[in-house]
């Protein structure tokens, strides 16, 4: 009896791994096919450093609507572990519908759900279930990819 207990919890657990990992890919790869003409016409952001301009496509989902509320901003960016640029938005950004980033890209703008932070990558990465991405920088990248702290970043939705 036992031996039967053992081999049906331990099926049960194989299952439901495996649907975690499924729906995780899955919901990845939704949110990718978001990136449409649609999206692209009617979310797109500017941020602005200095004399440089990156342009970027948003994802539409309930934490990148929270960041568009707060839009325009003008904020210091840190540098964090040599590969992201962080800031930490004035009011706290829904984490309600968190997909994990599996097939992290340089040029991603992610949402840090246990600390709250904006990050924008330009340095390899791996993905982490705490990542919620909002958008991706399409032109300027090379804005970012500069060392220390970057000052007076302006973000604006460009409409």
């Amino acid at each position: 009896m036992k031996k039967l207990m053992y081999i049906l919890m331990l099926v049960t657990t194989c299952l439901q791994s495996y649907a975690c990992i499924s729906s995780g890919n899955t919901l990845v790869k939704d949110e990718s096919q978001n990136d449409t003409i649609q999206n692209i016409k009617n979310m797109r952001l500017k941020i602005t450093i200095g004399n440089k301009t990156a342009t970027t496509v948003l994802y539409d989902n309930p934490t990148t609507r929270d960041f568009i509320a707060q839009l325009p901003l003008t904020v210091d960016m840190d540098d964090f572990a040599g590969k992201e640029k962080i800031f930490y938005p004035a009011k706290k950004l829904s984490t309600a519908e968190r997909k994990a980033v599996s097939d992290p890209k340089i040029g991603d703008i992610n949402v840090y759900a246990p600390w709250g932070n904006i990050a924008i990558f330009y340095g390899s990465y791996s993905g982490s279930p705490d990542l919620i991405r909002i958008g991706r920088i399409t032109e300027g990248m090379d804005a970012f990819s500069v060392s220390g702290t970057i000052s007076k970043v302006k973000f604006e939705l460009v409409k």
